[in-house]
């Protein structure tokens, strides 16, 4: 006896068969039900999604010896030769191998006759857009106004290809992509009629891959019947499909949390002996992104359908909403790339790279090393303005003896009372308040608060304009809008706050040209240590004696520090 593959084994053959489409399907019911038939149908949709099936289905509903209806009884002449396909009043064409105009019109030239054995003569047009222009325009007069007893049933992948014409004259149905859960579902009872063991998970990822198509699932389910010798597990299935374990899915996303760079590549180099798909590895981080950003937000909102959820909820934990958003990103927009590179796994670990390293003031912090220098240069801008600085030091605390106390909304200022002497009010102050009045003093206070993520990257890229009290107004270098929100204000005024000692209230405006920000700063200083170590070796006797010898000439982008 041959073999029947499962994508027609179990076809559906009635509407409470078929796997999701409810929009369609509680229109043709109500439709039958209610007798308000049209006289064309159209089917639209991606592959494997059920067209020719609710066709097919649809004229075993005109067709039935009942009568018409929603719920065929599957067990008449008509039913029985309906899906065995050979029923004589069920005419189906393959569009593509029928383009030419004059097989149109032979079709056409049978239309006035009546049904020989059912109820209606059903015209099936498979890839109706494949048709030519003239095959369409001699098909519109009998499409607009048939005999009563014929109805044209057409499907169709592209409708966008169909004349105007066509498509005022047809009812059109469009079937949605199967969502996954929905696939599993069908697969699970399947294999339950079948009696083939099965693990869940192994489901999961032929739904991911059949991408929406009932069809392709099938198919691959057959496949690994077959692979996995007539019990399906999801380690074989993933080794078909060249799907990489969930686990070191979870273990790249832990390496991008930890900011390990070396981990991550040594991840990717093992999932790459096995020669996956690394479309469906992104694909499976976009999809985890997805999870941990709604388990940051709604964790009891998360499934274990899976049987991830407690792994999903302990990893967000590692990572701020706002990476995540930014990550989901990053590789959306990557998949492209992805695809149209001719090196997979090397766009896919510059994308990870990219996650770990990416940040507009990367230069703060791959700096660090060089925060010394920078300390040093500021203490000398400040050394070599000191008298300046005592002038409006004196000048400030002799104005703070004649203004009151500010006490306002909870804030109190360390400043001296009438009685206090300058050398007291000094003191106090020294030992109570950190000084922020000017972006010199913001320049010195941002390298000691305690920032990482968004938050350092917006604060990094700041200038602050002025002070009014406890509001602190800030200029923001608008190349960094991208990232900045004003749901960022409460946050950027708690870090302030916490580090002053008093509640404070941040202001950020957009500026295109800001000047000093630590940002910036720190560029310069870099800068400037950079030029000094070239100077310095280029000046260097013994490089000067190779060069002469050799009559040879420096490259400075060689030259770097130790460190680097």
């Amino acid at each position: 006896m041959s073999y029947q593959v499962l994508a027609r084994k179990w076809r559906p053959s009635n509407f409470s068969e078929v796997a999701g489409q409810a929009h369609v399907l509680k229109a043709l019911i109500n439709a039958l039900d209610n007798e308000r038939l049209h006289h064309a149908y159209l089917f639209c949709g991606t592959r494997g999604v059920g067209k020719t099936t609710l066709a097919r289905v649809l004229a075993k509903c005109l067709n039935c010896e009942t009568g018409v209806t929603s719920d065929p009884c599957g067990q008449c002449n008509s039913c029985l030769a309906i899906k065995e396909g050979r029923f004589l009043d069920l005419i189906e064409v393959d569009a593509a191998s029928r383009t030419k105009v004059e097989d149109t019109r032979e079709l056409l030239e049978n239309v006035q006759y009546s049904p020989s054995a059912g109820r209606f003569k059903v015209y099936l047009i498979d890839e109706v857009h494949m048709l030519s222009n003239h095959s369409f325009n001699a098909l519109l007069k009998t499409l607009e106004e048939p005999p009563p007893h014929v109805k044209f049933l057409f499907a169709t992948t592209e409708p966008k290809k169909l004349p105007v014409t066509i498509l005022s004259r047809c009812l059109q149905f469009n079937l949605k992509p199967l969502a996954p859960k929905i696939i599993v579902d069908a697969l699970v009872k399947i294999l339950e009629k079948e009696k083939f063991a099965y693990d869940a998970e192994s489901l999961w990822d032929i739904a991911a891959a059949a991408d929406g198509s009932m069809r392709d699932a099938l198919t691959l389910l057959d496949q690994g019947i077959s692979f996995c010798e007539g019990q399906i597990r999801v380690d074989d299935i993933r080794e078909m499909l060249g799907v990489p374990d969930k686990q070191q899915s979870f273990n790249i996303l832990e390496a991008i949390a930890a900011k390990s760079a070396s981990n991550a590549l040594e991840i990717i180099e093992k999932i790459a002996e096995t020669s996956p798909d690394f479309v469906s590895l992104l694909d499976n981080l976009l999809s985890t992104f997805h999870r941990l950003a709604i388990a940051k937000i709604l964790p009891n909102s998360i499934d274990n359908d899976l049987g991830d959820k407690e792994q999903v909820l302990k990893l967000s934990e590692q990572f701020l909403s706002e990476d995540l958003q930014l990550y989901y990103q990053m590789g959306a927009k990557a998949r492209s790339d992805l695809q149209s590179s001719q090196d997979y796994r090397s766009a896919f670990e510059m994308l990870i790279l990219r996650m770990i390293v990416f940040s507009p003031i990367e230069e703060t912090n791959a700096s660090r090393e060089t925060v010394a220098n920078q300390k040093k240069k500021l203490k000398q801008t400040q050394s070599s303005n000191h008298v300046s600085q005592n002038e409006s030091q004196a000048s400030r605390e002799a104005q703070e003896l004649k203004e009151p106390s500010l006490t306002d909304a909870g804030i109190a200022y360390p400043h001296r009372n009438n009685t206090a002497g300058p050398k007291s009010q000094q003191t106090l102050r020294s030992q109570n308040a950190v000084v922020l009045d000017t972006n010199k003093e913001w320049l010195s206070v941002y390298s000691k608060l305690n920032l990482n993520g968004l938050l350092e990257n917006v604060l990094s890229n700041a200038e602050l304009i002025k002070r009014l009290g406890k509001d602190y107004y800030f200029k923001l270098d608008e190349n960094v809008a991208t990232v900045y929100n004003k749901e960022m204000l409460p946050k950027l005024s708690s870090i302030l706050s916490s580090f002053l000692g008093f509640e404070v209230s941040v202001h950020v405006d957009m500026c295109s040209k800001v000047h000093d920000t630590p940002s910036k700063v720190s560029r310069r200083l870099k800068k400037e240590a950079r030029d000094d170590l070239v100077k310095s070796f280029e000046q260097d006797s013994n490089v000067q004696k190779v060069l002469s010898h050799f009559s040879g000439k420096i490259s400075t982008d060689s030259v770097l520090p130790l460190k680097e």
